[in-house]
């Protein structure tokens, strides 16, 4: 019989989870198990509707499913408890009010570890929540996924790196965090009050009281306060921080994100802050395109271990090898790609595990230009709307040529990119197994 795996510690609520950015409900579309039905860790227990896609939800925790209080057709708010999971078939009771409701506040914070926020990318130095993945005060083990952060790059998700108990959570959905704050405190004891604060709250609790002003400060005139310098203009090759959909639709749009930097609007940007593009005087929101000059950086493979990969994808069950081939080299960087071959392309949806990459119908933010079968030794065709990564033959090697303009990935993201993308053309096993 399988146990729920918080058992001792009480039942395991089951909450709406938040499966975008700007998700505040969702629409429950079928309960793929029934109240009474025994469930395991990780089977799909119902399926829900966003304003972006229809997904499957997981099953946290083992045990049986009880307490249903939502129906199929159901709109629900994120985090809202709809059903539980309970070590008996037999129980009854109703499920219990949201874990944001029931935690009581405490101004202490507990002892225990603390989790950062990680450090993505090479120049990254914020990620916003996107969402918590376990509920405040369930137990967590090292592997196990404990949030999700959006970085400038990508949307990933960041493991507990420890065991313990989510004590504490220090960052709420939508909010900026600088690299290398708490986001989290794990403790070794499940804790009686689970404490859930915003940034806002954590920097107030640990800011130091304001120092009284001296009478005579006080009662003079207070200075003027000096006027702020004009924001200089963007540099070659400065980097700007935005969502990679935000990055995307201003592409598509024409939209100039420097013109945000210049206005001194705070990054990162996401898709509400191109509202705010919009709304700039005609002429100063549109993008020069991609018509200056272009960025062209190569890379040689001598050895590349590419085709040994896509034979053991096929063995591993893998049906689509352009899918397969788009989640190796995507992964981590964008979230759709583009396979591209003479007369023939196909947009994949990337994933974490390459059995869940998938051909979707929106537009790519990188084209693979796939020439290895050609006759073609070499391109330079200029940047175009979208970045290109053109695979090349070169003898028993492989020549790697990225094209793309400035404004659509700086000179360090673009080196990064390429230099990671050859990586894993030479040794594409290493950085999977």
């Amino acid at each position: 019989m399988p146990r729920n795996e918080t058992s001792g510690f009480g039942p395991h609520d089951v909450t709406m989870p938040q499966l975008g950015m700007a998700q505040d409900a969702g629409k429950i579309v079928a309960w793929l198990k029934a109240p009474g039905d025994a469930v395991a860790k990780g089977d799909a227990l119902f399926e829900v509707e966003t304003d972006k896609a229809t997904m499957e939800v997981e099953a946290q925790a083992s045990g049986f499913l009880t307490g249903v209080v939502a129906s199929e057709g159901d709109d629900v708010p994120v985090g809202q408890v709809i059903a539980r999971i309970s070590d008996s078939a037999e129980d009854d009771s109703p499920a219990p009010a949201p874990a944001a409701e029931s935690a009581p506040k405490s101004d202490t914070l507990p002892d225990g570890k603390q989790i950062t926020m990680p450090q993505l990318g090479m120049a990254q130095d914020s990620g916003r929540m996107v969402g918590w993945l376990v509920e405040l005060g369930a137990q967590v083990g090292p592997d196990d996924l404990l949030f999700e952060v959006e970085t400038d790059k990508a949307t990933m998700e960041v493991p507990a790196g420890a065991r313990g108990y989510l004590a504490a959570t220090l960052a709420q959905a939508g909010e900026d965090v600088a690299v290398g704050a708490p986001v989290a405190i794990l403790t070794a004891e499940a804790p009686a009050n689970p404490v859930a604060r915003s940034v806002d709250d954590a920097a107030k609790a640990q800011a130091p009281a304001p120092a009284q002003p001296e009478p005579e400060a006080a009662a003079a005139k207070p200075a003027e306060a000096p006027k702020p310098a004009p924001k200089a203009p963007l540099a070659e090759g400065e980097r700007i921080l935005a969502s990679p959909k935000a990055r995307r639709l201003a592409l598509q749009q024409g939209l100039d994100l420097s013109r945000l930097v210049k206005a001194g609007h705070p990054q990162p940007y996401h898709v509400s802050d191109l509202e705010v593009l919009r709304a700039m005087p005609e002429g100063q929101a549109r993008s020069t395109g991609a018509t200056q000059a272009s960025r062209r950086l190569t890379a040689r493979v001598k050895r590349p271990g590419l085709e040994a990969f896509l034979n053991w994808a096929q063995a591993q069950g893998v049906e689509d090898i352009d899918a397969a081939l788009a989640g190796l080299l995507g992964q981590g960087h964008v979230q759709t790609l583009a396979i591209e071959r003479v007369g023939h392309a196909r947009s994949f949806a990337i994933s974490r595990r390459l059995s869940q990459v998938a051909a979707t119908e929106e537009t790519p933010e990188l084209i693979l230009r796939d020439l290895r079968g050609s006759f073609v030794q070499n391109v330079e065709l200029g940047a175009e709307d979208i970045p290109v990564l053109t695979l090349l033959p070169k003898g028993k090697g492989l020549t790697l040529v990225l094209e793309c303009a400035p404004e659509q990935l700086s000179a360090e993201a673009a080196i990064a990119l390429l230099n990671t993308v050859a990586g894993r053309v030479a040794q594409p096993l290493r950085h999977l197994l």
